[in-house]
């Protein structure tokens, strides 16, 4: 009596005599399994030539096998062709090629095989039978790799410039058939299958292969394609499993749901006209008037589409020529407003498709806005189907705790020394502006990436190699992402939060600063400072201000060492620090033509603008995520809504002036483009500069923040200018102010005044900014 059959090695590891018994013919449409294909083992056992020897079948069933591909499938042997799969649950499965139809012989454990006596592998297709179901489906194991050398090498090399392309879920047609290859970088595994929805995420049948070095694994699945989820399951150098979400997915489950989606872009772009010219001029020589949004709270409940049909028509009627959009990669936590990202390949389900957020790009740009999206380099959560220890050990974070271990944020930071990671990340950069059109880049907590003690007490991080606390390979990553966008991407401006005084933010990358580093690369960097100060100034009382008049001066002194963004963002309206208008002193009307008076003090200075929805009409409440704006403030039934719909108005008038107006921005990052009339009029709460355009024409801003009328107050001009008129001022009554104004054009006296030639005698508003032009 035969002996139950046991593993044995593989046919084409044994002598020909062990196979030849295999050569004997089989019938089209008879079963393939025949005493032709047994042999008798030294120790008496009869075996199928075509069984797996125990170590694979339980590297394969121990998700553990490197190289699937070579013991499944189908590989010339001496005497045919050996075929196996490997179908859990299936109750047969059945070769069919041309006019062959042959059935496996179940090897147990969800394994199937029998060596055919074919000349060489056919075109086959397999018949897999389920309970009540037969499946006719390609073997995924009969496929060459999908992915190139070229690109294995540019990513080891760290300078795969479109990884997006080379690395996640690709629908593809592959050696004549569709489907879906599947990459994905675990260098440390020891094994990874492919779940989703198609196996009832039971990855067993699908193990993936390792692409040598490079620790990429590739797995092209005939029949896949878009909407299925999937995620890759991981053996872990211990032997234990993880299941992991594709790093580079492009789409993403609605959270809290965690799978990732297979998909492809159909968008059909129709912005040609803004994507060719928006390379004209530099950002830091050009209008630029930043609405910053919180999409899935601007109006709660909008789609990316919804918002299309909104947004645009909004942000155009109020004048900004950029909107900046906070983080819309994937993130887990609503919570975190974006700023702890899990899919950084992916805009967030919970507003609609990729596809549905290139459409919303497109209507902005279609109505002349730029848009800017919020980019988060800097750290990412530590959820555990996701990139934290993705494959058992370190891989995108850095394999030392201390330097790894984000300490404000409970997160982790990033690698930036390791190739493949800040390939990663610069190809990710590139990512949105490539395939979704994005204009600009703000870089998020780019301090906490550049100091190695960055919240860190001493003992707690190591010094760089030259014993100082620059994290070098940040600024090397920094260096590269800029340059890289730059060189690819015109007309893209990347824009730093960077709240230290880091030599060179905005400098280009080969200029070498006095503290021997390259520029960082960036097109323009938050001025926190400005900020910090002259919030600091306008919420004192103006009885106390002429003791921080210094505050709004100061930002001159170091005004054209960067190119700098002037930020009134979410940051400043939130966590108890209380909206725009509700840090300013008095009451409710004090408070209004306060934040008038900043906005118009704000829009003069030097510096491009940004201001948090909601703040251009003087929400009282701070920001929300869970509700948004308070846009009821707008409603006619609501008794004081020409309150806010006057701040509103004025913004609307501030942006228009604004960008008719070059003095206002051409020279933004020249120190020609300003001059101050009077900077120490401490005592009156008085400010007044002198704006100039490339040609030299002039706008005098004069900001006035006392709550008094000052009549007949003396400014010194220049002298080439015949008379002045008023371009904008924050008092009119159109922005709920008191009217107090100069209607009629001011000439200058011959009397100098301030160090000038000429002067002229103005009326100040209480708490007002006025903006005068040659008449």
């Amino acid at each position: 009596m035969k002996k139950v059959p046991k593993p044995a090695d593989t046919p084409e590891s044994r002598p020909e005599e062990d196979v030849r018994a295999a050569e004997a013919p089989t019938k089209p449409g008879g079963d393939a399994r025949s005493e032709a294909e047994a042999a008798v083992d030294p120790g008496g056992e009869v075996r199928p030539l075509a069984v797996l020897d125990r170590g694979d079948r339980e590297r394969l069933l121990g998700g553990a096998h490197h190289d699937p591909h070579s013991v499944l499938g189908a590989h010339p042997v001496p005497g045919g062709v050996v075929f196996r799969t490997l179908r859990p649950y299936a109750q047969s499965v059945t070769v069919v090629a041309d006019e062959l139809r042959a059935e496996l012989h179940d090897d147990g454990d969800g394994f199937f095989s029998a060596v055919l006596p074919l000349r060489e592998v056919p075109a086959y297709r397999l018949l897999v039978e389920y309970d009540g179901t037969v499946q006719d489906v390609e073997d995924a194991y009969r496929f060459l790799p999908a992915i190139g050398d070229l690109d294995l090498h540019l990513f080891g090399e760290g300078r795969h410039e479109q990884l997006w392309k080379a690395l996640g879920a690709e629908p593809m047609e592959h050696q004549g058939v569709t489907g879906t290859r599947f990459t994905v970088w675990a260098p440390n595994a020891r094994g990874v299958r492919l779940a989703g929805t198609f196996n009832f995420f039971d990855g067993t049948a699908y193990p993936m292969r390792s692409l040598g070095s490079s620790g990429v694994w590739e797995l092209f699945v005939p029949g896949l394609g878009e909407g299925e989820l999937y995620k890759f399951e991981i053996t872990r150098p211990d032997g234990s499993k993880t299941m992991r979400a594709d790093p580079m997915a492009r789409r993403t489950e609605v959270p809290p749901k965690t799978s990732s989606v297979v998909t492809a872009s159909y968008h059909e772009w129709q912005d040609g006209e803004w994507m060719s010219r928006r390379a004209d001029r530099p950002a830091h020589e050009s209008p630029m008037s930043v609405y910053e949004v919180h999409l899935a709270s601007w109006r709660p409940g909008l789609t990316y589409r919804q918002l299309a049909d909104q947004l645009p028509r909004y942000v155009s009627d109020l004048g900004f020529t950029h909107v900046e959009l906070m983080p819309v990669a994937e993130h887990p936590f609503g919570g975190s407003w974006g700023y702890q990202v899990t899919g950084f390949y992916a805009p967030t389900a919970r507003l609609g498709t990729p596809d549905d957020f290139k459409y919303l790009v497109d209507s902005l740009h279609q109505a002349g806005i730029g848009v800017i999206m919020d980019w988060v380099p800097a750290h990412f959560p530590r959820d555990d189907w996701a990139l934290a220890e993705f494959d058992g050990r370190p891989l995108y974070e850095h394999e030392d705790p201390l330097r790894a271990a984000h300490p404000d944020w409970g997160t982790l930071e990033f690698d930036y020394g390791r190739r493949e990671v800040r390939n990663f990340l610069v190809a990710n950069a590139v990512y949105w502006c490539e395939e979704f059109h994005i204009d600009g880049l703000r870089v998020d907590a780019v301090a906490s990436m550049l100091y190695l003690d960055y919240s860190r007490e001493p003992g707690q991080w190591t010094p760089n190699v030259h014993g100082g606390r620059e994290n070098l390979d940040a600024v090397a990553f920094l260096q590269e992402m800029n340059a890289t966008v730059y060189r690819r991407e015109p007309g893209v401006v990347t824009i730093a939060e960077e709240s230290t005084a880091w030599d060179g933010v905005t400098r280009a990358t080969h200029d070498i600063g006095p503290g021997g580093f390259g520029g960082l690369g960036f097109g323009l960097k938050w001025n926190m400072g400005w900020m910090h100060d002259s919030l600091g100034y306008v919420s004192k009382e103006p009885v106390h201000r002429k003791y921080h008049h210094n505050e709004m001066t100061f930002s001159m002194v170091y005004a054209y060492s960067e190119n700098y963004v002037l930020p009134i963002s979410h940051d400043e309206v939130v966590h108890g620090k209380r909206s725009l208008v509700s840090k300013m002193p008095g009451d409710w009307w004090q408070q209004r033509a306060n934040q008038r008076a900043y906005l118009g003090f704000m829009w003069a200075h030097p510096g491009k603008q940004l201001l948090f929805m909601g703040q251009e009409f003087a929400q009282g409440a701070e920001w929300s995520e869970s509700h948004g704006p308070d846009w009821w403030l707008l409603d006619p039934a609501y008794g004081a809504e020409a309150d806010h719909r006057g701040v509103r108005d004025l913004v609307g008038g501030l942006n228009s002036v604004y960008r008719q107006t070059p003095a206002l921005w051409e020279l933004d990052t020249d120190p020609s483009g300003f001059a101050w009339v009077t900077g120490d009029a401490a005592e009156d709460n008085v400010f007044a500069f002198l704006r100039f355009d490339s040609a030299g024409a002039p706008l005098l801003a004069v900001s006035h923040f006392s709550p008094v009328v000052r009549h007949e107050y003396r400014l010194g001009v220049p002298d080439d200018v015949p008379a002045w008129h008023e371009a904008l001022n924050t008092d009119s009554a159109r922005y709920g102010g008191s009217d107090v104004a100069n209607p009629d054009p001011i000439k200058p006296d011959a009397q100098g005044w301030h160090g000038r030639p000429a002067s002229i005698r103005l009326t100040l508003p209480p708490l007002a900014t006025v903006w005068l032009r040659p008449a």
